[in-house]
């Protein structure tokens, strides 16, 4: 059975972050950036819930990309940022090393571009490297529509398995009578992930009459307001 049939768990994966940084961010269009941005941390956290090996790589830092998301910063404090020139992060044996420590095979992706640095390292890390690549499709982004489905359709191709960000989350957590993950998951959940955030927050307070998640001013009764006087 090919390795690529069992599913991601937090003993058999670990992640790279490439060139998460503003002027990267700049050049999307394939997907809203704030969605992105949101995406990315999302993943972040899926894996820091999880304890994944995280890699954090940059390009030009100081000459063109600008600094890495501070709120990507915040969840990996004490990662190193793996700077390098070249667009194609397998090109610096800093990441090679980094990659071949963590002694995992299955390589979660997500980074700027699509069709720039995310293929170029994922056609060589499988060709040279001899990794599985799963490619976080929603934490990534390409100069337009077609450069970034062009991209995904080509490292596809190669074996590439994309992904999306809470896919990858459920994935690892896979069954809820896991307890030591599952209200980490779900913080993330309700933080990141939209309608289904607030269907959890909903079910929380309104069914299970658990406590808000934040604290308040108090909230005033309904006082219908009184006729208008009549100018004199």
């Amino acid at each position: 059975m090919s390795e690529k049939f069992e599913l991601l768990t937090p003993q058999n994966a670990q992640v790279i972050f490439i060139d998460h940084q503003p002027q990267m961010a700049f050049g999307v269009q394939s997907i809203d950036r704030q969605t992105l941005k949101n995406n990315a941390v999302a993943l972040a956290k899926s894996a820091k819930v999880f304890n994944l090996p995280v890699t954090i790589t940059t390009v030009e830092t100081d000459g063109f990309s600008g600094h890495t998301y501070p709120e990507l910063l915040a969840v990996f404090p004490d990662a190193p940022l793996l700077e390098r020139t070249s667009m194609n992060s397998w090109d610096d044996q800093k990441v090679r090393d980094a990659l071949a420590k963590n002694g995992r095979k299955k390589v979660i992706v997500s980074g700027l571009w699509t069709e720039v640095c995310n293929l170029m390292f994922s056609l060589d890390a499988i060709g040279e490297g001899g990794y599985e690549i799963y490619m976080v499709e929603d934490a990534s982004g390409g100069t337009s529509q077609n450069a970034h489905d062009m991209a995904m359709q080509r490292m596809i191709q190669a074996g590439v398995v994309p992904v999306t960000w809470q896919q990858v989350l459920l994935e690892l957590q896979r069954d809820w009578a896991r307890k030591e993950t599952y209200d980490p998951v779900l913080d993330v959940v309700k933080e990141h992930s939209g309608a289904y955030g607030m269907g959890v927050d909903y079910a929380y307070t309104m069914v299970h009459k658990a406590p808000e998640r934040v604290t308040h001013g108090e909230r005033l009764d309904p006082v219908p307001a009184t006729a208008a006087v009549a100018a004199a």
